[in-house]
């Protein structure tokens, strides 16, 4: 009996899915937030997230729910639990990716190596804390920031007053001097087994990830930062009972210590490489663990991969017609388009190449990509 996967939101994430779920024999199904979706090839039903009508509607017909972003309400997965639709990740999972104090709290609770943090209500706690951690610190709004929105460094407590207004309470962290970000990815089933790809190396422009080096440079199979970072993951996806694919998101810091910044429970941008670098890419073992299925082999393809996201895109043009001509004169890489029109900073795409040497494999990655900037 073919299996039905129902996936809340009509993103890039949701379009990656349909390869593997035909390759799988998985019948992909989509509730998307408007027609003319990057998921538009999968859609089969229109509604929002928050209507709780539309999702049960829509969940009944599927075997299992899952998601692409994280921003369904608790009350509305709650009714689908109730209605005993198996949800993966869980709600009890998916409220920590939702709300970044109560992940603080429980990655805290579990033993997790953070930044230093505090919750704070108002404008002298924040400046309490800003005092206490040499003049500046990070704060972030609880919830709905993503991409660089939700965040800012702020050096006294009125800085946050704009935010005050619309949440009880706001996060604060300590500023890290961090020497570079990194992000390991696992992949974790109902049953248990664990799947994890190589720690991998992000570069973030303006609060976006703009590329992403696989595996991070300088962690080799028994290096130290690789063996913490999957040992953090591990026991995050463990700890919180997350299923399906897990990003955690890390500081690598000056003083040689790991720390988590941001989790992600579903694929994410710093996974996209492997759709083409690695045996088994982060959207087909999404759904093999949200199925309780055997998972797959996470091993790279080659030795080095990097991704490159394409950012805006072309203003003056289709998009499409930018895709050929790299097509042209980069045939080792590898294009994807998310089917999204372009305006400034928005991800319309990514480029990926894999090879032997990692030097030119930026190379290669960098120019293709900037073939949507000529």
């Amino acid at each position: 009996m073919v299996q039905r996967v129902g996936v809340i939101g009509g993103g890039q994430l949701a379009r990656m899915m349909i390869p593997p779920a035909v390759e799988l024999g998985v019948e992909l199904r989509v509730l998307a937030e408007q027609p003319g979706s990057s998921a538009a090839l999968a859609a089969t039903a229109i509604g929002a997230a928050d209507d709780v009508d539309a999702v049960l509607a829509f969940a009944r017909d599927v075997d299992v729910v899952t998601f692409d972003h994280e921003h369904v309400p608790q009350d509305v997965l709650r009714v689908l639990v109730d209605a005993g639709v198996s949800v993966q990740p869980g709600p009890d999972a998916l409220r920590f990716a939702q709300d970044k104090l109560e992940m603080r709290r429980r990655l805290s609770e579990l033993g997790v190596p953070v930044p230093e943090w505090a919750a704070v209500e108002d404008e002298a706690a924040l400046q309490a804390f800003v005092d206490a951690h040499g003049g500046r610190a990070v704060l972030k709004t609880p919830r709905g920031g993503y991409d660089g929105k939700g965040v800012r460094i702020v050096s006294a407590g009125v800085e946050g007053a704009d935010w005050f207004a619309d949440f009880d309470a706001l996060l604060v962290e300590e500023l890290v001097d961090f020497r570079r970000e990194l992000a390991q990815q696992i992949a974790r089933r109902p049953s248990g087994q664990v799947a994890l790809w190589p720690v991998v190396e992000t570069v973030q422009r303006d609060g976006v990830c703009a590329e992403v080096l696989a595996p991070a440079p300088g962690t080799a199979p028994d290096d130290r930062v690789r063996a913490v970072c999957a040992e953090i993951a591990v026991g995050i996806a463990e700890g919180l009972g997350v299923t399906g694919a897990l990003a955690v998101e890390l500081f690598e810091t000056t003083d040689e210590r790991v720390l988590v910044n941001e989790l992600a429970m579903r694929p994410h941008n710093s996974g996209h490489w492997t759709i083409d670098g690695a045996v088994t890419s982060q959207f087909e073992q999404h759904l093999r663990a949200v199925l309780d299925l055997p998972l797959g082999d996470p091993t790279p393809s080659a030795p080095w991969s990097v991704m490159v996201n394409i950012l805006g895109g072309p203003q003056d043009e289709p998009i499409d017609a930018r895709f050929e001509r790299a097509w042209a004169s980069h045939p080792a890489a590898k294009l994807h388009t998310y089917g999204k029109s372009a305006r400034p900073g928005r991800k319309v795409g990514h480029v990926t190449v894999s090879g032997e040497d990692l030097d030119d494999v930026v190379y290669q990655a960098r120019a293709a990509a900037q073939a949507f900037d000529d």
